[in-house]
Formats: structure tokens, C-alpha cells, sequence
């Protein structure tokens, strides 16, 4: 048998784990005194509602390899194989931990480094998840196929403030101002398993033109692939908005177009209002 765990920076809550049959490890994240477990003991949308009342900006911490090694134990313990899924070894030392544990399973565990985030990791998931259902291939291969393909992952955001940035030390207090008061849409993208701003835009209506244009420049999206949208926040407003603007992209290849709430892990970056795309290029 061969089973999969994915740590919370693909954005997973328990329920979304449970109802796609894999084992969620949650990365911590303090709020000053208070420490949670991403998606299991906070929710996506509770961790919205803290950050935004509040002026500290949370502390996310990466899982330890004890955590990893506990994980891996109980699930090989029927001897199962695991392909573990890992948050971009260039953002956290998360997958670090998880390959030293790994070593002590005596190769029952494979670890793939998504070199994403977010729903970038997220879809690399559902295509492992997917794999093991059609039970062609085994964990070894899972794990190769997965390495081929993530390359393939483009994950693109278009934000609506630039404060958490500011806030996290990422960018100045005066690139953040200048750019809150010429209402600056910063594009970002996960380029080689690192954040990257690609582009600027004037006002939300350029932003959603200016992620739209970066998805067809990409080479579109593969639909036999899965994809996904997210947001940020308390209300989906923004991101129905660009399911609209960009109905282009969609409407001839799909009826459904799946999106969730970003968790904490980048939520805690971008912040409120964000919206993002991730799916497999063609």
C-alpha cells in the first residue's frame, strides 16, 4: 500500500486531508503567546480573523524531523510505502527534516521537494493523489514522476496590500507606502522553489489583466492536470471577480473552476485580498 503526507503549506485543512485520503503534517504558527497547528487547530479562516486584528505579525516555525520521523513510523507500521510531499526546501527546513527522517525507513519513504507552496504544492498533491489511485506505478516511481512534472507548476498571485510584506522585512517601509498610495498590485510567482515579483500593476481591474496575461504566457494551463485558484481573507469577492474577468481561460476547457482559502503559511505574507493560480503549463 502506498500512502501520502503532505505538510499544511499546500493549504490543506484537516477535512480537505481527510476527504482526499492523505495524512496532513501541520507546520506551528504562534500568535505572541499562542501556538497552533496550521489547519487543524486554527483554520484558515480563524487565522484571517487574527491577523487582521492584530498588530504582530505571526511566527510560523518549519517540522522538526522528530515530528517527521513519528509521522513516518505510524504509517509504515502496516508496512506501507510513504511519498511525502514537502513545502519548497528553498523557503523552509522543513523538507531538510523530512529527508533525515526518511533515511531511518530503510527506503519505505520517499521525499519530493514540491519547490513550491501554497496551492503550487497543493496541485502537486492531487496529481500524487491521483497517481496512487490509478495504482500503476509504485512509491519509488510516484516519486520520480512527481520530480518531472513539478517543473511544470506555475503558481502566480496577484496581492492587494503590500503591508504584510513590509511587516515580514521582505520589502521597505517606503517601497510598501509609495506603492499603498499608487495602489500597486505586486504579481508574484514561484520561480525555482523561490518568491519572485514579476510584475506591477495600477488598480485591481490591471492586476487581474496583468495574471491573466502571465497564465497565457506561460503557455496556458494543461487541463488534463489538476488546477486550482485561492484567495486570501475573509470573502472570495476579489477572486470571483477574476474568475469573471478571466473567463476567457476557462470556459471552453472546464465547467468547474476549484478554489480554496490560502492558509498561513504564505497567508501570513501576502495577507488579505490576494488572489492566486496554480496549475501544470502545457
Amino acid at each position: 500500500m502506498i500512502k501520502i503526507l503532505v505538510d499544511s503549506a499546500c493549504d490543506l485543512e484537516q477535512s480537505d486531508a481527510q476527504a482526499l485520503g492523505v495524512s496532513l503534517l501541520p507546520l506551528q504558527i504562534r500568535f505572541g503567546e499562542e501556538e497552533f497547528l496550521d489547519g487543524v487547530t486554527l483554520s484558515h479562516r480563524a487565522f484571517f480573523e487574527k491577523l487582521i486584528e492584530t498588530n504582530t505579525l505571526p511566527q510560523t516555525s518549519q517540522i522538526n524531523e522528530y515530528r517527521f520521523e513519528e509521522a513516518f513510523s505510524e504509517l509504515t507500521e502496516d508496512g506501507s510505502e510513504v511519498v511525502a510531499i514537502t513545502l519548497s526546501s528553498k523557503l523552509s527546513g522543513t523538507h531538510a527534516s523530512a529527508v533525515k527522517a526518511a533515511k531511518k525507513f530503510g527506503g519505505k519513504v520517499h521525499v519530493v521537494d514540491s519547490l513550491n507552496a501554497c496551492i503550487g504544492e497543493r496541485v502537486l498533491l492531487e496529481y500524487a493523489v491521483r497517481l496512487v489511485k490509478e495504482g500503476r506505478l509504485g512509491a519509488a516511481e510516484i516519486a520520480a514522476e512527481l520530480d518531472e512534472k513539478k517543473g511544470k507548476i506555475q503558481l502566480l498571485a496577484v496581492l492587494d496590500t503590500l503591508q504584510y510584506l513590509r511587516k515580514g522585512g521582505r520589502i521597505s517601509s517606503v517601497t510598501a507606502i509609495a506603492g499603498e498610495m499608487l495602489s500597486i498590485k505586486p504579481v508574484i510567482s514561484v520561480v525555482r522553489g523561490e518568491v519572485k515579483l514579476v510584475g506591477k500593476a495600477m488598480g485591481s481591474k490591471k492586476g487581474n489583466n496583468l495574471l491573466t496575461k502571465l497564465v497565457s504566457d506561460c503557455g496556458g494551463i494543461d487541463f488534463t492536470m489538476p488546477y486550482v485558484l485561492g484567495y486570501s481573507g475573509l470573502s472570495d469577492e476579489f477572486l470571483q471577480k477574476y474568475i469573471r474577468d478571466s473567463e476567457a481561460l476557462w470556459k471552453d476547457h472546464t465547467d468547474h473552476v476549484p478554489y480554496y482559502l490560502i492558509g498561513s503559511t504564505i497567508g501570513t505574507h501576502v495577507g488579505p485580498g490576494a488572489i492566486a493560480v496554480a496549475f501544470f503549463a502545457k
